[in-house]
């Protein structure tokens, strides 16, 4: 199993942790992301102005306080996924921008960043609740969901990738 790490942290394994959303690492991992999420939404290559343009469409520079947090997991030193915690009210909050690249998958690196990032929406913003969208064809991300307690609710934005919508109670 890999060890998640929080930047600058003496231990070996660490809960995922705050990083600034503009910070390089962060921006990397965005980046991923999207490209990620392009190439499996259309089933072709994509290319960096298309990415730069979704990145435009869909910019994550609120998830910083006091609007939300975006966290980073670090593996050995290298950042390798990421999830933003976004506030929608006083007591609801989003999962958002949830990524484990290819090479931390099935480490227990996704599980560690949501329930960091629940942790986050309950205790640093006082969340009773988080919210998140997802694709269909995100079959790993739903099971994830699932597996943590996330039950499928009513449509709550109106993004035009999204497919299904889950909560669920942090209180």
């Amino acid at each position: 199993m890999c060890a998640v790490t929080a930047k600058n942290s003496p231990g070996p394994s660490r809960t995922p942790a705050p990083h600034p959303v503009a910070a390089p690492e962060s921006s990397a991992l965005l980046r991923r992301y999207y490209t990620e999420l392009v190439v499996r939404y259309y089933g072709r290559p994509t290319d960096d102005a298309e990415v730069d343009a979704v990145l435009a469409q869909e910019p994550s520079d609120d998830l910083t306080r006091p609007t939300g947090e975006f966290l980073v997991a670090w593996v050995e030193g290298v950042p390798v996924g990421c999830v933003g915690v976004r506030v929608l009210s006083a007591d609801t909050a989003e999962l958002t921008r949830m990524y484990v690249g290819p090479e931390a998958r099935r480490t227990g690196v996704a599980t560690a960043l949501v329930a960091a990032a629940e942790s986050v929406a309950r205790d640093g913003f006082g969340a009773a609740r988080i919210r998140l969208d997802t694709r269909k064809d995100l079959v790993e991300a739903r099971a994830l969901y699932a597996a943590r307690g996330y039950r499928e609710i009513a449509a709550y934005n109106e993004s035009p990738y999204a497919d299904h919508w889950f909560e669920k109670e942090l209180r």
